[in-house]
């Protein structure tokens, strides 16, 4: 440090003394002018940069990220799987000080977004959440599809569990898991189910149950969950299975019953609804989720760090508040596990459609 500061003593006393010279002088010693006060800016700048780096770390060149990273999302702004998206993208941005951008893809079932995900660049600047549906179910449903989850990305995390619910009409004469098969089976064909959608999350859901409870009750698709459950709370249709997020409200004024949740426990924000399984049908469980993954071969490097950083994130309290308030719940874990979520559930959820003949609309 004292060698540069004597450079630059130098530096500056032999440019004052050029600058006392007379004109044809200067015009004579205008190539040693600037050659010096180069050498004088490069005296400076290692100090300029240092005192920068002090006030805003930066990445080194090589280190990822060293520059902003796309999140792809294969459904419209707005929905449970975008906000889920924008809560850990904030945090990993504020970690990395990087921007993380959502770059919502919706259409044709999810296949615009995760196939734009598949076919990005294996190197962490473009990750995917996907879901239930696009991981673990849709392949089953749409035998042309062009992407298969499993071989096409490499898993990151689990970002959340996201809690459904059975629900049933207010004036439904059943108040628990028990009384509905009771019901059921004493008016095979009659009560009804409605649906988001044919292959959907809810369709599923129902499916399974009545092929464990051996009942027999009629499906009714929608277009959507919200008119679905417009219906149920009319009294058009029997129940439904839907996330605890989208019904939340209208159970707690009462429009819609509570009978069960419909994961492996109780959801904190319905402490008091019993599981299906512990309620009547040992054995039933279905917990959308969400989770991160990037294409595949993606060095395990980065994945690891995207991994690290991500469970870092949801095991913040703001994260896991902002997840409850959404009915979910935050999860984590290591690219091996949600791997074997994946792969588990994909088996899952295969045998379930063939069984049923499920067929998507």
């Amino acid at each position: 440090m004292r060698q540069m500061q004597h450079i630059q003593r130098i530096c500056r006393a032999v440019l004052i003394a050029l600058k006392g010279l007379n004109e044809r002088a200067q015009r004579r010693t205008r190539a040693a002018t600037v050659l010096l006060a180069g050498l004088l800016a490069l005296a400076t700048l290692p100090y300029a940069g240092a005192a920068g780096a002090q006030a805003q770390p930066a990445a080194p060149s090589g280190a990822f990220p060293n520059r902003p990273v796309k999140v792809v999302v294969a459904f419209p702004p707005g929905g449970g799987t975008d906000i889920a998206a924008r809560i850990l993208a904030q945090k990993l941005s504020e970690a990395w000080r990087q921007q993380v951008v959502i770059d919502n893809r919706g259409g044709a079932s999810g296949a615009i977004g995760i196939e734009t995900a598949a076919r990005a660049a294996p190197d962490g600047y473009t990750l995917f959440v996907g879901t239930l549906g696009n991981f673990s179910v849709n392949q089953h449903l749409f035998p042309k599809m062009t992407v298969d989850p499993v071989r096409d990305f490499a898993p990151i995390t689990q970002i959340v569990d996201v809690h459904f619910v059975l629900l049933g009409q207010p004036a439904l004469p059943a108040a628990n898991v028990r009384e509905l098969i009771a019901l059921a089976r004493a008016k095979p064909g009659q009560l009804t189910y409605s649906s988001s959608g044919a292959g959907g999350a809810p369709h599923l859901a129902a499916e399974q149950f009545k092929r464990m409870a051996g009942v027999d009750i009629v499906h009714i698709p929608y277009k959507g969950s919200a008119p679905s459950m417009q219906d149920v709370m009319g009294g058009q249709v029997s129940i439904t299975f839907d996330s605890l997020l989208q019904a939340l409200p209208f159970v707690r004024d009462n429009r819609l019953k509570a009978i069960a949740v419909l994961g492996k426990s109780r959801s904190p924000q319905l402490p008091d609804t019993p599981t299906v399984a512990e309620s009547g049908l040992p054995g039933y469980e279905l917990t959308n989720w969400f989770g991160l993954a990037a294409p595949a071969n993606t060095p395990k490097e980065i994945i690891a760090k995207i991994s690290t950083d991500s469970q870092r994130a949801l095991q913040s309290a703001e994260v896991k508040e902002k997840f409850f308030a959404m009915a979910a719940t935050a999860v984590g874990g290591t690219p091996e596990q949600f791997g074997t979520l994946i792969r588990d559930e994909s088996n899952k959820w295969a045998r379930l459609i063939k069984e049923a003949g499920i067929k998507a609309d």
